[in-house]
């Protein structure tokens, strides 16, 4: 039996080769095609300005009802865009879709980015290099590496746009709990912690600390997320290191140690200007273990001794 083709999605495949076609004549060997059958491209952006030049890659998936229903899928590399900067760039993307619903916008995206490399050029001066913008010492950041697509991490992010997209536009901030801070050489690290259900609420709380000018100033701010999909039987996870790296892969692991579920945790550091080495993984991770105790969705090391004592001591009358 023939596969049944549905007219809107042929008319947005079409679209969408002609968008393609017209990128790839405006921006020649910038524009690049990582898989032509999944619809993955990127491209890199730079600010050409001589004084500071930027460069950022916008890596893209086109899904099969884009432009008609549904966004391009994408991320963006540079070593430079972390916090707040990468939240504003990322809400001014969301703003041209929204305004431009239903039609092409990779072009108008491509040159929102560009105006917002030439901007942070000019606002740097000569002086800083580029990729060490807010970047502590303990980083060994290579800007080729930036540029190279994780087309692993971009394709998993397609289920979690979808999920995105599913949600209600009504939904509140979930609220947000503090945790008591960890100072070790002058670098200190707090975290922040609240119950999510649904990729939205996460960017809503990012958005909500960022308006506490004391975090949205932290050197860095690594997250991690869990939401449990009853309908799926699965989790929605992810995690952001925020210049820390490796930083938030560690704290998802964490979380999925703990097997908690349908919370997000932030921990913010502020760099003292003394390495700590792995230390300061040790001190991220003590942080969320501690605030997750705090606020019950883990037992604490007591509780837990009492727990497995009792256990053990069922077993053993039953033995008997």
């Amino acid at each position: 039996m023939a596969d049944i083709i549905n007219p809107e999605n042929e008319e947005d495949l079409q679209a969408q080769i002609e968008e393609v076609e017209a990128l790839s004549s405006i921006y020649g060997d910038e524009w690049c095609v990582i898989d032509e059958a999944s619809r993955i491209f990127c491209i890199k952006i730079s600010s050409d300005a001589e004084e500071q030049k930027l460069t950022a890659c916008l890596q893209i998936i086109l899904p099969p009802d884009y432009p008609s229903a549904a966004p391009p899928i994408y991320q963006i590399n540079a070593a430079w865009l972390r916090g707040s900067e990468r939240a504003k760039l990322a809400n001014s993307l969301e703003d041209i879709y929204v305004e431009h619903a239903g039609e092409s916008i990779l072009y108008l995206w491509v040159e929102r980015i560009r105006d917002f490399l030439v901007e942070k050029s000019h606002s740097l001066g000569p002086v800083i290099q580029e990729g060490k913008v807010n970047v502590t010492a303990e980083e060994d950041v290579e800007d080729d590496d930036e540029d190279v697509p994780d087309l692993r991490v971009l394709r998993e992010t397609v289920e979690k746009t979808h999920f995105f997209l599913d949600q209600a536009n009504d939904e509140e901030i979930p609220p947000i709990k503090h945790g008591s801070p960890i100072t070790d050489r002058r670098s200190t690290f707090q975290p922040h912690l609240a119950p999510v259900v649904t990729p939205r609420q996460v960017k809503m709380v990012l958005e909500k600390l960022y308006e506490n000018k004391k975090i949205a100033s932290a050197t860095h701010n690594i997250y991690a997320y869990r939401i449990y999909c009853e309908d799926k039987h699965s989790f929605l996870q992810d995690c952001e290191d925020d210049g820390e790296t490796a930083a938030g892969g560690r704290l998802l692991h964490l979380l999925q140690i703990l097997d908690v579920r349908d919370v997000m945790v932030v921990v913010s550091r502020w760099y003292g200007g003394i390495l700590l080495g792995p230390d300061r993984f040790k001190h991220i991770n003590n942080c969320a273990r501690n605030i997750l105790m705090d606020e019950g969705y883990v037992a604490s090391t007591d509780e837990a001794c009492k727990s497995g004592a009792k256990t053990k001591r069922s077993k053993s009358k039953k033995t008997k």
